[in-house]
């Protein structure tokens, strides 16, 4: 199980700031693509694995949000429903948090992104099922991202 990887345009707009700076700014109405299999070594690299579902607000295509922080972790907005369908039948790897207009499937090294492991418990993602069937509903329910002091 890999750890989450932040992309070389996340870690730009992390450190540089200014408009779209910051992980909200840069990932603030982003969708999260859910792969089968294990996640690429880097998230500057395509996505590996079949797509199982894009998780967007109640699943209509809205993209993401986070509430605010003044704690070092920031989290989904409470108010949204994070949700995904699934589009094929697979075992849930890994996930690609992307920012609006993205392309989550090819290589780059500007696009902001965060990669992570999906699992049952103890995972960067924790899913109640990791068995995604066709049109089967999925929530995640918690997501958070804690910038670490040290």
């Amino acid at each position: 199980t890999m750890t989450v990887q932040l992309s070389t345009g996340i870690r730009a707009k992390l450190l540089n700031g200014g408009v779209g700076g910051g992980l909200k700014g840069a990932l603030d109405l982003g969708k999260i693509n859910i792969y089968s299999g294990p996640q690429p070594v880097s998230a500057d690299n395509g996505a590996t694995g079949t797509l199982l579902g894009t998780v967007t607000v109640n699943g209509a295509g809205t993209g993401l949000t986070f509430d605010t922080t003044a704690t070092g972790t920031i989290s989904k907005a409470a108010a949204e429903n994070w949700k995904f369908n699934g589009l094929a039948v697979g075992t849930a790897g890994w996930f690609r948090f992307y920012p609006a207009g993205g392309n989550p499937a090819n290589a780059s090294d500007t696009e902001a992104r965060i990669d992570g492991s999906i699992a049952s418990s103890g995972g960067d993602v924790n899913l109640t099922n990791l068995s995604i069937t066709l049109n089967s509903p999925n929530t995640i329910d918690v997501f958070a991202f804690t910038l670490p002091a040290r």
